[in-house]
């Protein structure tokens, strides 16, 4: 069986834990764990990093990086890409990053996403949308026209599913999948429940969350690598990272065809 890319968002350790220790701390944990990719987190930094040093570190366990900004594409009232964009690629390429992961915000008929041509032109960086929790840009049909103008001016622009973050905005993962899983390059993994306060909260996946999570692999391109964007906590870090990343590799492997169907091949 294939060990499919599994990523960790640095932010599945706690946002406390992870300013405090800072994300460069991380790096041998997620490589002891066998881990592909890791995914920064731009709000979980303290402003005292040595993004230089973290892109040699990150080098040296021989990691995949992903940055991941807090970064609508679109604000509001405009029509051309979020200006912060650029910044944003900066500290990206300064990481060492191959992908960049923000948000959509708020696109219209008349939003120009042939800009973002030229604001990608000068970094070896690739864009990745992904859907957040947001009405703008936490719906399909949003994300479905965004995809389609990509698609039609041939642009390297590529997805991020964020399995859990349908939820926000009553949407169907699965429905989701089947129209956008073609232009999905990543996905994030996290389970949904309303805790006591009735507030959705990312938790860990049940059997039932990854039998769903199955099916919407068979959407996506094969082996699409995979984030784990859920609580890792507990005593034992890097046992509880190495089981999760065991988990996540092993979801959406091919069908193993029947003894019957290969004897007619």
């Amino acid at each position: 069986m294939n060990r499919y890319p599994v990523a960790i968002s640095l932010g599945a350790y706690g946002a406390d834990l992870v300013r405090e220790r800072g994300q460069a701390a991380f790096i041998p944990l997620l490589a002891d764990a066998g881990v592909t990719r890791i995914e920064l987190r731009e709000e979980l930094f303290t402003g005292r990093e040595d993004f230089s040093a973290l892109a040699e570190a990150i080098r040296a366990q021989d990691l995949e990086c992903l940055y991941s900004a807090p970064l609508e594409l679109w604000p509001t009232d405009r029509r051309h890409p979020n200006p912060e964009l650029e910044s944003a690629l900066q500290r990206a390429h300064a990481c060492g990053a191959t992908w960049l992961k923000v948000s959509l915000g708020h696109l219209t008929e008349d939003s120009d996403v042939a800009a973002l041509a030229d604001r990608l032109a000068r970094y070896d960086i690739q864009l990745l949308v992904e859907n957040d929790q947001t009405a703008q840009g936490g719906r399909i049909e949003p994300l479905v026209r965004f995809f389609a103008r990509v698609e039609a001016l041939q642009m390297p622009i590529s997805m991020t599913f964020d399995i859990g973050n349908w939820m926000w905005q009553e949407q169907s993962a699965s429905a989701a999948a089947r129209q956008l899983g073609r232009h999905v390059r990543y996905v994030h993994c996290k389970a949904v429940a309303r805790n006591a306060a009735g507030k959705l909260v990312a938790v860990p996946p049940r059997a039932a969350d990854l039998h769903l999570w199955e099916q919407l692999f068979r959407h996506m391109p094969s082996g699409v690598p995979r984030a784990v964007e859920y609580p890792l906590q507990g005593e034992d870090l890097l046992e509880i990272t190495r089981l999760q990343v065991q988990t996540l590799a092993s979801l959406g492997q091919p069908e193993p065809q029947s003894t019957e169907a290969l004897s007619h091949v």
